[in-house]
């Protein structure tokens, strides 16, 4: 349904401090995934979730809006007054996802499922 959340996100400095901190306070168990970058993925649990390495000065959790179309809910960001950080990118062979800001600033991300999604070129 379009506007569950259907995960979140971790930025880390310390992916190791930062899944031992979530993992004894949860008693959450991690997946690695590395390609193309290190992500942890959280196992068994809904709405899913995964801790990564921050980029720069990068912190604060990211949650996930589930949509069944990414490009109109992000029109319909702008069209309220939001903005779009990162336009609908590939998640190849899960789905897509956009970053956007609404009118106070706050950053969350819109979800796609498709698994026919590919990496453009």
């Amino acid at each position: 349904m379009a506007g569950d959340i259907v995960h979140f996100e971790v930025p880390s400095k310390d992916t190791g401090r930062a899944k031992e901190f979530w993992g004894s306070l949860f008693g959450w168990e991690f997946e690695l995934f590395s390609e193309p970058m290190e992500y942890n993925m959280i196992r068994g649990m809904q709405p899913g979730g995964g801790i990564y390495p921050a980029q720069g000065e990068e912190s604060g959790l990211t949650v996930y809006f589930g949509t069944d179309d990414v490009a109109t809910h992000v029109a319909r960001v702008e069209e309220l007054g939001g903005s779009v950080v990162m336009p609908k990118t590939p998640i190849p062979s899960i789905g897509y996802f956009a970053v956007c800001q609404d009118t106070e600033g706050n950053t969350f991300s819109l979800f796609e499922s498709d698994e026919s999604a590919q990496m453009p070129g």
